[in-house]
C-alpha cells in the first residue's frame, strides 16, 4: 500500500499543479526548491538564538539584535536598510522567589516567573494565606473581607477541548492580563496564576500583565507551572498553605530603541507589501519560536526574491518590529509613521505563531479580497497549506487595520506552541528546520501572488 502511494502522490500532485496557472505553480516550485535547498534562514536563527539570546525590549540584547537584523537584511539583499525609532518601556525582572508550606510545616521553594510589566515586592517578603478560586465569576463573589491581606490563587487551566490551541490561549488569557488588578481592588498582597500552557509539566510561563488605570494599589503578580497548580490546589482542599514571596521585578520609564526594517524596492511603484515579525522576546529561553522564526523567516523572503531575480512590482518590505511582547510600540509607531506619509500599503503579513509545519494563512481584509485569496488555495495545497478561514492577524500588524491594509497571519500548526510559549525552554533546538523553512515558503509563495495579481 505505501509503495503504492508514492507512486501515486507524484501524478497527485502533478495534477494539482496543471490545474493551475502555468506561471503561477513554477513560480511557487521555484521559490519552494531555492528555500529548502539554499535558505540561510535556519543558520540565521541558530546565530540570533545562540549569540544574542533572549531580547526583552529596552535590555542590552535587543539592541544587540537590532544590529544583527541590519546586517541579516543588507546580507539578504535589500535595498534600503534602517532602523525607526520607537520609546519602548523598560521593564525588569531581578531576583524572585516563591516558597510555601502549611501551617506547621517548613518552607518549599516554588518553581515561578513574574509576569512581565508586574511589579514585585521591592525585594521584602510578602507573606500571606493563599486563597483559591477557579476562575473570574468564583472570585466575583468572595467578599473584599476574605481576599483582603490574602494571595489570591487562579488555577484556571487550558481548555483541552479546544483543537486550536490559540483559542485556548485567548480564552485563559485574562487572568494573566488582568487578575492582579481583580484582587488588588479587593485588597489582597498578590496573585498566583496557573501558567497558560497546554501542557502538563511544571515549566513556568511569562508573559504580559496589565494593572486598570485606576489601581491604587499595583500588587506582585506571578505564574506556576500546571503540575504545581495541580497539587496546590487539591492541597488546598485539605488544609491552609502559606505563600512567601519575594521579587525585585519593576517598571524602569522608557527609552529610545528601534524597529529595524529593509526593503526591495518596486519596479511598477513604490506601493507596499509587508512581511514581518517582531524582533523582541520574553527575557527567559532564546526566543526561538517566539519570535526569531517569524524574523529569520521573513528575512528569507526578500532573500528568495533577490536570489530568483523577481522582478517584484511592488516593494517588498521586511519589517523586524519592536516591543511586541510587553506594550506593541514598535507596531502602533509604523502604522502611525505610515499614515503620517500617506505611504501606501497594499498588504501586510506577520509571522509570529512559531516556526512549525505551516496548515494556512488566516486573513483579515474585505470579502472580496478574503475570497481573491482562497481562490489560490489549490496552489498551496501541494505544500501542505490548506486552511485559509481563520480570521486574525499579527499584533504588530493590526494596528494597520485601521488604514484598511489587507492583513495576513501565517497559520502553523500550533499542538506544541504553548508547551514552550515564553518560557525557558523556548530554545533554537526545539525548531525543526524543515518546518521552519516550510513557513518561509508559503509566505514567500503568497507574498508572490499579492505582488503580481494586487
Amino acid at each position: 500500500m505505501k509503495t503504492a502511494l508514492i507512486k501515486i502522490l507524484p501524478l497527485f500532485l502533478g495534477g494539482f499543479l496543471f490545474a493551475q496557472p502555468k506561471a503561477d505553480s513554477i513560480q511557487f516550485k521555484n521559490i519552494s526548491d531555492e528555500i529548502l535547498v539554499n535558505s540561510t534562514a535556519y543558520e540565521n536563527l541558530r546565530d540570533l538564538t545562540k549569540n544574542i539570546g533572549h531580547r526583552l525590549s529596552g535590555s542590552a540584547a535587543y539592541e544587540k539584535a537590532t544590529d544583527w537584523a541590519v546586517q541579516k537584511l543588507k546580507e539578504a539583499g535589500a535595498d534600503k536598510v534602517w532602523k525607526e525609532e520607537v520609546m519602548v518601556p523598560v521593564w525588569e525582572r531581578g531576583k524572585e522567589s516563591l516558597q510555601i508550606k502549611t501551617e506547621n510545616g517548613t518552607w518549599k521553594p516554588l518553581n515561578m516567573l513574574s509576569l512581565g510589566n508586574s511589579e514585585g515586592t521591592k525585594g521584602k517578603d510578602v507573606e500571606a494565606e493563599i486563597i483559591f478560586v477557579k476562575n473570574r465569576e468564583d472570585f466575583d463573589k468572595l467578599p473584599e473581607s476574605q481576599v483582603k491581606g490574602k494571595i489570591v490563587f487562579f488555577n484556571y487551566a487550558f481548555n483541552q477541548k479546544f483543537i486550536n490551541t490559540g483559542q485556548a490561549y485567548v480564552d485563559a488569557g485574562i487572568y494573566r492580563r488582568s487578575a492582579a488588578s481583580w484582587a488588588g481592588k479587593k485588597g489582597a498582597k498578590a496573585v498566583m496564576i496557573r501558567s497558560l500552557s497546554s501542557a502538563f509539566d511544571d515549566v513556568p510561563h511569562t508573559g504580559a500583565m496589565r494593572y486598570d488605570k485606576d489601581d491604587t494599589a499595583k500588587i506582585p503578580i506571578v505564574a506556576i507551572g500546571a503540575k504545581s497548580a495541580e497539587e496546590l490546589e487539591k492541597a488546598l482542599k485539605t488544609q491552609k498553605i502559606f505563600a512567601k514571596l519575594n521579587s525585585n521585578c519593576t517598571m524602569k520609564g522608557e527609552k529610545l530603541s528601534h524597529s529595524v526594517i529593509g526593503e526591495i524596492t518596486g519596479n511598477k511603484d513604490q506601493s507596499v507589501i509587508v512581511v514581518s515579525g517582531h524582533l523582541d522576546s520574553w527575557d527567559v529561553g532564546e526566543g526561538a519560536h517566539d519570535d526569531g522564526a517569524g524574523i529569520v523567516q521573513s528575512i528569507e523572503v526578500l532573500r528568495t526574491f533577490k536570489k530568483l531575480g523577481i522582478k517584484n512590482n511592488h516593494t517588498i518590505r521586511v519589517v523586524c518590529f519592536a516591543n511586541e511582547e510587553n506594550g506593541v510600540r514598535g507596531g502602533n509607531q509604523y502604522a502611525e509613521n505610515i499614515q503620517k506619509k500617506n505611504e501606501k500599503h497594499i498588504f501586510a503579513i506577520e509571522s509570529d505563531g512559531g516556526g512549525f509545519t505551516p496548515r494556512g494563512i488566516a486573513l483579515v481584509m474585505s470579502p472580496e479580497k478574503k475570497k481573491e485569496v482562497q481562490s489560490w488555495r489549490n496552489l498551496f495545497l501541494p505544500y501542505g497549506v490548506y486552511h485559509f478561514e481563520y480570521e486574525y492577524a499579527g499584533t504588530d500588524i493590526e494596528p494597520m487595520k485601521k488604514l484598511g491594509v489587507p492583513l495576513a497571519e501565517l497559520v502553523p500548526d500550533s499542538q506544541r506552541y504553548f508547551d514552550i510559549h515564553h518560557t525557558s525552554e523556548d530554545t533554537f533546538e526545539k525548531v525543526n528546520r524543515r518546518e521552519l523553512l516550510l513557513g518561509a515558503v508559503a509566505m514567500g509563495q503568497l507574498i508572490w501572488m499579492v505582488d503580481e495579481n494586487w
